[in-house]
């Protein structure tokens, strides 16, 4: 097995009752009840993920995104996942290149995430590294913040029973699987 395939070999931990697994893969082809876009405020479907979405989950979701209109920062909502395997995607703003509190920012993002499972029942969410990568919030502090909102939820018992988190490429995996393998 080369370092790559060891270094990206999925983890996952039991917290409280909820199951957290860190993997590599494609969010938008996971059968999750959802899993989590970082948008924008407007909810444009933009590079990225967002082209995935577009592509792949077909008119449904921009539609449903051009009716809410948008959202402010540190909200959520949810749409259909369109033709995707995911039943739903939740629209989740965080901040973006280096915006003053990012981290308090980052959380509230995350649990505003977190609040829209609960509330509509979900059974298991998809998450990426949040705001890493394209909008520049600092990957040690995504994985930070995305832990502690993960560990606070299930330490309340309020989080869906599988949480995901689901990085694109090594790199991101190894900035993960410390705060992972700690919980």
């Amino acid at each position: 097995m080369t370092a790559t395939a060891t270094a990206t070999t999925p983890i996952e931990r039991k917290v409280h009752q909820t199951v957290v697994r860190l993997m590599q893969g494609d969010l938008t082809a996971l059968e999750v009840d959802a899993f989590v876009h970082y948008a924008k405020e407007n909810l444009e479907l933009g590079s990225g993920y967002g082209t995935a979405i577009q592509s792949r989950g077909g008119g449904a979701v921009k539609k449903e995104v051009e009716k809410i209109g948008g959202i402010r920062m540190g909200e959520a909502v949810m749409t259909t996942a369109g033709g995707m395997a995911a039943k739903h995607i939740i629209h989740a703003c965080g901040p973006k290149f280096q915006e003053s509190d990012t981290e308090g920012k980052l959380r509230d993002c995350m649990n505003s995430a977190l609040q829209i499972a609960r509330e509509n029942g979900l059974k298991s969410v998809a998450f990426p590294p949040m705001g890493a990568g394209f909008y520049g919030v600092p990957l040690a502090l995504s994985a930070q913040v995305m832990i502690d909102a993960i560990r606070s939820a299930a330490a309340a018992g309020t989080p869906p029973e599988v949480i995901i988190i689901c990085t694109v490429d090594g790199r991101d995996f190894l900035a993960f699987k410390n705060q992972v393998g700690a919980l």
